[in-house]
């Protein structure tokens, strides 16, 4: 696979995962209601780093268990059944994401750097983070991976992260496009579903 489509695959499955509101969106929706826009663009910085952290983790992690053999084999099957797991669990999905209401939170002012802990500790303390990137890197990436684009990947990621967390908490505002987006939720969940079902299925069959 040249580096370009491991690069479209991997930046692909990433963001179609992203879009798929979890914790973190309902967390910035919340700060962002309560205390502004300033203090909730510290709670995706706070997501974004956690983020951050565990992409590095994970390419590291890679890298130094393609050396082991026997082990790597076991995170390449672990992960092919964790991404399975996963897009099936998006495709059958049914629940429906609650909203917090502007006329129903109700939290203490708070500090630019409380907001920025709660972010990264949403991200931080969530183990399905770590559980994707290694997951999606070791099955994506093969052996000899340039590291220049094994940093772009990690690079695009981080920034994927953090401007579509931007992006969700300069939404607010509009509480007509919030909800716009949530009811077309189970479509991106449906596509994403079926491209981690297809990456688990392709390693799967692979005879290598």
């Amino acid at each position: 696979m040249a580096l370009w489509q491991q690069f479209v695959v991997v930046a692909g499955a990433h963001f179609l995962a992203l879009l798929s509101p979890g914790p973190d969106f309902v967390l910035i929706l919340r700060s962002s209601l309560a205390h502004g826009l300033r203090r909730a663009w510290a709670v995706c910085v706070g997501i974004a780093l956690a983020n951050g952290i565990f992409i590095l983790l994970a390419l590291s992690g890679v890298t130094l268990l393609r050396e082991s053999g026997p082990w790597f084999v076991i995170l390449k099957w672990a992960g092919c059944a964790y991404l399975a797991w996963l897009g099936w669990r998006f495709l059958s999905h049914r629940g429906n994401l609650a909203l917090p209401e502007a006329d129903r939170v109700t939290v203490p002012v708070t500090s630019l750097w409380h907001e920025f802990v709660s972010g990264f500790l949403s991200g931080i303390l969530n183990p399905k983070n770590s559980l994707f990137y290694a997951s999606l890197f070791t099955l994506v990436m093969p052996r000899g991976t340039p590291l220049w684009a094994q940093a772009a990947y990690g690079a695009w990621m981080f920034l994927a992260v953090l401007g579509w967390d931007l992006l969700v908490a300069a939404t607010v505002g509009q509480p007509q496009v919030v909800r716009r987006f949530v009811r077309h939720v189970r479509g991106v969940e449906r596509v994403t579903g079926v491209l981690l079902l297809s990456i688990a299925l392709g390693v799967a069959l692979s005879p290598r």
